[in-house]
């Protein structure tokens, strides 16, 4: 494939920049792809880059249960649309089972206490008024939770009650509601889903397989099955079976495309002009792949790293800040500096109108209605105080 014209196309499949005006949250995520969360700003960054939504909007469709948090694929949390809520559950569904099997086997944790536990967790949650955060379940549910000890924080797991919602979000019992209705925090409480997404679902797992392959190649494609088992965290077996059923044509060296799309494909051409956008450092456009290698120009890719510069970019399987696109290339670094309320930048390209224009967009709508743009959960002013200097540094 010819790097430049894929590079675009990506973008492009991806609603880069601002191609789905008008479409509403969950389209978007339809479109293209789930957006990873990890108590980021990266959703409504998403939202924001591919389709101008807003927060408030972002916000009253998660309210609404247009969209939602969940544990899906490889049991990490990504914001999916509603029509996608049962195969995300589904998807996810051995994380928790595998948690527990290895706090049975470490920790001796029971699968009945762990069974009961779970059924005290729905009892509170159906009686309470509003959704019941972990503290309010602790409260209500006194000795029913054991305490795991050391030996459960040397393993990540301090009680049973992390084990038994798992369980319970992943079977379709619980969602997860977050605290203020901000995509960009880790604070929940919980209430029943009703009716379950997962009623009627389907639970074959090669049927389930398949499922993800066809959305998946569409978000994303043309990718490599190595891709598709990133994201799925599928085996090797499985993933070749689904992608063998999923009707993808080869273009060469294992990159696979959807048959519908080879002729739209074949005849896409590269914009000529600049088309940028800012966007997260776990963006769809990276992330699907985690090939951060196929969007730098080769001399990009010998740049050092601004928080590692003993590393070159090409070293890096994530980027080290969040990304500036052109046309699906990377060309610049950025983080938010909450002091000066501004944008600090690493551009690989000369700074135009049209650039410059992006950024004050994506300030603005940082500043105005999100008050800071956070990497992950962990990210904070001051933890971000070393990127933004080495980003401001020539």
């Amino acid at each position: 494939m010819e790097l430049t014209r894929s590079r675009a196309w990506w973008a492009h499949r991806q609603g880069l920049p601002g191609r789905l005006a008008g479409q509403d949250p969950a389209a978007v995520l339809g479109r293209t792809g789930w957006a990873r969360t990890v108590g980021s700003a990266n959703p409504y960054l998403t939202l924001f880059a591919r389709a101008g939504i807003d927060r408030a909007t972002a916000d009253q469709a998660a309210a609404a249960v247009d969209i939602c948090e969940l544990p899906s694929a490889r049991g990490c949390t990504y914001l999916l649309p509603a029509a996608d809520f049962a195969i995300g559950l589904a998807a996810g569904a051995g994380a928790p089972q595998g948690e527990l099997a290895a706090a049975i086997k470490h920790l001796d944790v029971t699968q009945q206490e762990v069974d009961r536990l779970g059924s005290a967790v729905l009892d509170a949650v159906t009686e309470a008024a509003e959704p019941l955060t972990p503290q309010a379940l602790r409260e209500r549910l006194g000795d029913s939770i054991r305490s795991l000890g050391e030996a459960g924080k040397k393993r990540g797991v301090t009680s049973t009650l992390p084990l038994a919602l798992g369980l319970l979000q992943s079977a379709g019992e619980l969602r997860r509601v977050p605290i203020d209705g901000r995509l960009d925090q880790q604070r929940y409480g919980y209430r029943r889903w009703d009716p379950s997404p997962l009623a009627g679902a389907e639970t074959d797992p090669g049927e389930l397989a398949l499922a993800l392959a066809l959305r998946y190649f569409t978000w994303a494609a043309p990718a490599t099955i190595a891709h598709f088992r990133w994201f799925t965290g599928l085996s090797a077996a499985v993933a070749k079976r689904a992608v063998a059923a999923a009707g993808l044509t080869d273009l060469g060296a294992g990159w696979l495309l959807p048959s519908v799309l080879v002729d739209e494909f074949e005849a896409f051409a590269a914009p000529a002009d600049p088309e940028y956008a800012l966007v997260g450092w776990i963006d769809g456009l990276h992330l699907l792949h985690r090939d951060l290698g196929r969007l730098l120009d080769p001399e990009d890719a010998e740049r050092p790293s601004p928080l590692e510069p003993e590393k070159r970019l090409a070293d890096l399987k994530d980027p080290p800040c969040q990304l500036i696109i052109d046309r699906g290339r990377v060309v610049g670094l950025w983080e938010f500096d909450p002091t000066t309320e501004s944008i600090a930048r690493r551009l690989f390209v000369p700074e135009n109108e049209d650039l410059r224009s992006t950024i004050a967009a994506t300030e603005r709508f940082i500043t105005e209605q999100l008050g800071d743009a956070k990497g992950s959960a962990l990210d904070s002013p001051k933890s971000r105080h070393t990127a933004v200097t080495a980003l401001q540094t020539p």
